[in-house]
């Protein structure tokens, strides 16, 4: 078998299977008119009679690759690309046309693609970002990029890429193999120029002449180093202030420019030198790097009105490769003018203490202040208390000399201390004022006698014995004298005599009470008055007398108090178990008659209102017994005087209970027309014989008025006629109810009658 492709012809080894099948070579990317010659096939049983037939199956068999069955020829139909596919792998057989049998067995071949140059070099970015720090060396490796190539790199120069550098000379450089970007210039400033942009190509074929190339771009950025020391624009700066200016207040700001940036740039500022150290601050802003100039004690114009300061600026963040490039600093001069300004008074002192005794006459000298206008026009000043800190006005002062002098009566155990605020005003001025305090201390005198420290409840035994101590007692005084108090104890020299007890002074401001004789009794005598006189050690030497209360009461052996009530002992001596009996019937019979005296004053209410028939006036009568009140809503009901015709039916009272119910009975209503009098006379005969009417007292408006009444208003304030025109026998025929009016107008007619 031989396989052949155009005038090249390969032989193939024999081997038991008849034929053995090399590879086929052939070119990508094919741009002629006609199907591409692959190879040709030819097997030796081929007798060249036309028996045979060539078969082809594999990768692209029938479509992408065609043979000719007679002469075994192979055509590509395509324009074939390695980097879509390397190659492909086909099967080759010889078969018998009218037995369609092989006449040799199935064998494999491979096209394989042989690769041209139609790949660019390509960039794995299209853009670099990069940064080198300053001043770097030559050589100073930045980034690195990479490039690759599709075409194939076992089979010629094609995938072969070579670096260059199109942009950025003569800053920086390329190794060509490897595609690392170095520095090449010494120095480069990031202060002069701190971004570059280079333009790397990346090209195949070795780089040469007809290769393919793709570029990319890199942005470098020289990062900063602390290359720059700071620098003050100028050497001298001047500022000014007003001398009122408070502690910690700005004056002003310099800066000493920099030119690095971050840390690099920042700055620290310290007052090295001048006649202001002590008198101004500087502190550094750091979000803006400038020192602010502060005020560091208070200022004077009267004093001095120009300083002078020298301010120094440092990096803070040294490197030590560029200490060369140094110093690192700079100083600059800078001068202040205080202002003046009108000013309050000021005392010589921050503060006055003054002692006055308590006894202090109103009107004594206790101290004087002193105040002057710093300015330099020298106002007088005018004194002044504020009265806000002595609202009892204690004191006064001097306008013009400042003396202060007592008002009041002092009282040291009331105020020990007076805390007052003295002011002076500018005459010329008077919004500008000083103010100063003044403690006032009140020294004391021995003006008050001392007492007992406390209330004693003291007693004495009956059985106590003489010489026996029963209380001891101690004394307090407001004085408060430097060398402390010192009390003595005695008794008045009249109580003295036949002395039930005595008063020994222990010398340690305490005294005990003693008993002068034995035997107390609580029968004779159940309390004993005893003056104590207690005197200080002072000058003028104060006393007083106190009284101690001493009970007698009965203690046990051991002197244990049990009681010190008289009245048990007495009680038995004056009262019998007889009496006791008699005290108890009396107050028994007191509860008897009070009882009755209720019984009688509540069958007095229960009396006719009116007993003689003499007292008969307008009287306004209180019956004092309350209706059914104002739930009492069936007592009456107001509705059937205003509408007769809508009586209820069985409508029992609610505010008591009937003996006897009977049905109600209905009244023909009566007309409109019907007699004031007949009306009446219906209503009094229903109440009369109605078990469940009101109460006798109980008030009945009917609100219904009639065409007129023969007997017009019973009142006699309102009748227009005497008693005597008048007839009231009608009134007998009203009821029972009425029976106390026809008696009392009825029966004076009969008297008179007489």
């Amino acid at each position: 078998m031989v396989v052949g492709r155009g005038n090249h012809r390969w032989a193939l080894k024999r081997s038991k299977r008849g034929w053995m099948w090399n590879q086929f070579f052939l070119l990508e990317e094919y741009t002629g008119s006609d199907y591409q010659y692959v190879g040709k096939l030819h097997s030796d049983q081929d007798k060249g009679d036309g028996n045979l037939k060539y078969v082809l199956s594999g990768d692209g068999a029938g479509s992408l690759f065609l043979i000719d069955e007679n002469s075994g020829d192979i055509h590509a139909t395509k324009r074939l690309d390695r980097e879509e596919k390397a190659y492909y792998t086909l099967r080759a057989q010889a078969v018998n046309k009218r037995t369609g049998r092989p006449v040799e067995p199935e064998s494999q071949f491979v096209i394989k693609i042989h690769d041209i140059n139609d790949n660019e070099p390509k960039f794995t970015k299209d853009t670099y970002i990069a940064s080198v720090a300053e001043m770097s060396d030559v050589g100073t490796p930045v980034v690195q990029v990479t490039a690759t190539d599709d075409d194939d790199a076992t089979y010629g120069n094609s995938a072969r890429v070579v670096y260059s550098i199109l942009q950025g000379q003569p800053y920086f450089s390329v190794e060509p193999d490897t595609g690392i970007i170095r520095t090449a210039l010494a120095n480069m400033n990031r202060e002069n120029k701190e971004k570059y942009q280079v333009v790397i190509q990346a090209k195949d074929m070795a780089g040469q002449i007809g290769g393919l190339s793709g570029t990319a771009t890199v942005n470098i950025t020289l990062t900063d180093v602390n290359d720059s020391p700071p620098r003050f624009p100028q050497g001298t700066y001047q500022f000014s202030t007003p001398e009122s200016t408070e502690v910690g207040s700005p004056v002003g700001r310099i800066k000493a420019n920099d030119a690095d940036v971050g840390e690099n740039a920042e700055v620290k500022y310290n007052i090295i030198g001048g006649d202001g150290v002590d008198m101004f601050d500087i502190m550094t802003d750091k979000d803006i790097q400038e020192g602010v100039i502060t005020v560091k004690r208070p200022l004077d114009y009267e004093r001095k009105k120009i300083y002078t300061i020298k301010v120094q600026a440092e990096n803070t963040h040294l490197d030590p490769r560029f200490l060369l490039l140094g110093p690192f600093k700079d100083t600059a001069t800078v001068k202040i003018t205080v202002e003046d300004v009108d000013e309050p008074p000021v005392f010589e002192r921050a503060s006055y203490i003054m002692e006055v005794k308590e006894d202090a006459s109103i009107g004594t000298l206790i101290g004087s202040v002193v105040a002057a206008d710093p300015d330099a026009t020298k106002s007088l000043v005018r004194y002044s208390i504020d009265r806000l800190t002595d609202l009892d006005r204690m004191f006064n002062i001097h306008s013009g000399n400042g003396s202060i002098i007592t008002f009041k009566h002092l009282d040291r155990e009331s105020f020990p201390w007076h805390n007052i605020t003295v002011t002076a005003t500018e005459i010329n001025n008077p919004k500008q004022v000083g103010r100063v305090p003044v403690y006032i201390r009140i020294l004391d005198i021995n003006d008050n006698a001392p007492e007992f420290a406390t209330f004693y409840e003291t007693f004495v035994c009956e059985n106590a014995k003489a010489g026996q101590r029963i209380q001891t007692v101690s004394a307090v005084d407001n004085d408060d004298p430097i060398g402390g108090h010192k009390f003595f104890f005695s008794l008045p020299a009249e109580a003295s005599v036949n002395a039930n007890f005595t008063v020994r002074d222990n010398k340690d401001n305490t005294a005990g009470i003693l008993t002068r004789r034995s035997g107390f009794s609580r029968l004779e005598r159940s309390t004993y008055l005893v003056p104590v006189v207690i005197s200080d050690g002072g000058y003028p030497m104060q006393s007083s007398t106190s009284t101690l209360t001493i009970r007698v009461c009965t203690c046990d052996r051991e002197g244990n108090m049990q009681s010190c009530n008289a009245e048990p002992l007495i009680l038995p001596a004056g009262l019998s178990t007889g009496a006791l009996v008699a005290i108890l019937l009396c107050i028994i019979i007191l509860l008897i008659i009070v009882m009755l005296f209720t019984a009688l004053r509540r069958q007095k209410k229960k009396e006719p209102l009116i007993i003689s028939k003499e007292d008969v006036r307008d009287n306004i009568v209180s019956y004092n017994d309350e209706g059914g009140g104002e739930e009492d809503t069936q007592a009456f009901d107001i509705g059937t005087l205003r509408n007769p015709e809508a009586i209820d039916d069985n409508k029992l009272r609610r505010d008591i209970i009937p003996e006897t119910l009977f049905p109600s009975r209905r009244t023909a209503p009566t007309t409109d027309n019907a007699d004031v009098r007949d009306f009446i006379n219906q209503r009094l005969q229903e109440n009369d014989t109605d078990p469940t009417a009101p109460p006798y007292d109980s008030l009945a408006t009917y609100a219904y008025e009639g065409n007129g009444s023969i007997a017009e208003s019973l009142s006699s304030l309102e009748s227009s006629t005497t008693e005597g025109d008048q007839d009231y026998n009608y009134l007998s025929e009203w009821g029972p109810r009425f029976k106390k009016l026809a008696d009392m107008y009825g029966g004076e007619d009969s008297d008179k009658d007489s």
